[in-house]
């Protein structure tokens, strides 16, 4: 989730402009099942004073990243942020090629089939499929997630370089110091079974009712990296399920997806 606390080392960055920064902190503060946010419940999000929000949600409305309801007075994303995501996702032909077979796997599982990219401390979903058959989670294209706790964003760890994952760390640790030892514990674990199982795992890491397993891969072309999932309730969808039956179609998947890419 944002938080409007900038990365270790930021502020004596002479080339880093914390204006901006804190700009798309308040964009980002925006979550797909989100309607409107007002000042205040913005400037909790990003942990900002509401002074400075107040100052930047004009600016942002302004420029038509963000637009006003006249009568609440609180703000959704305007069409100028549409533009830039939109643009963003017409690039990624690679949801295109996985959309197919995403969805095969989502009715083969009964469960939902998620491709997403990390932004900072958050995966972000880029494309969805769901079984038309089974109880999923009420998560769509736009939807963040943690990377720390789970199975998408533990999978982005275990494909990315030793220098991205260290940064990932040191935020996560100065994001809160109490909490690091223990999400630490639960990544190391999940690097583990990566290696092991070639999946990473979170069963019930994230939220207590929810299960999920997933592989990071390389789409090439200057994309960034991404991680598939697979996931939905733990009533429905058990580690022993997810291991036995779905794991050796999520990996098939995926490594079909590689080829078609690279082709």
């Amino acid at each position: 989730m944002p938080t409007g606390k900038l990365s270790p080392g930021a502020k004596d960055d002479r080339q880093f402009v914390t204006a901006l920064a804190r700009g798309l902190e308040v964009l980002s503060s925006f979550r797909s099942r989100d309607k409107a946010l007002g000042n205040l419940e913005i400037a909790q999000r990003c942990k900002l004073p509401k002074s400075t929000v107040s100052r930047l949600t004009y600016t942002l409305t302004r420029l038509g990243y963000l637009a006003q309801d006249e009568d609440s007075g609180k703000y959704r994303l305007g069409t100028a942020t549409l533009s830039l995501g939109s643009t963003v996702l017409a690039r990624m032909d690679v949801r295109q090629v996985a959309r197919p077979l995403m969805q095969e796997l989502a009715d083969a599982s009964k469960a939902m089939v998620s491709l997403g990219t990390r932004d900072r401390l958050s995966l972000i979903y880029v494309e969805n499929c769901r079984s038309a058959s089974a109880l999923t989670l009420s998560l769509d294209v736009g939807s963040r997630i943690p990377i720390a706790t789970t199975a998408m964003g533990r999978a982005y760890l275990a494909v990315v370089g030793e220098r991205e994952r260290a940064a990932v760390y040191d935020d996560l640790a100065a994001l809160d110091g109490l909490a690091w030892p223990a999400l630490k514990r639960g990544i190391d674990k999940a690097l583990d079974d990566y290696r092991s199982l070639g999946v990473a795992c979170s069963f019930g890491d994230w939220q207590p009712d929810v299960n999920a397993i997933a592989v990071g891969f390389d789409p090439g072309g200057g994309m960034p990296l991404m991680a598939i999932n697979c996931g939905g309730p733990a009533f429905q969808l058990s580690p022993a399920f997810l291991l036995d039956e779905v794991r050796p179609k999520l990996m098939a998947m995926v490594q079909q997806l590689e080829r078609l890419i690279m082709r």
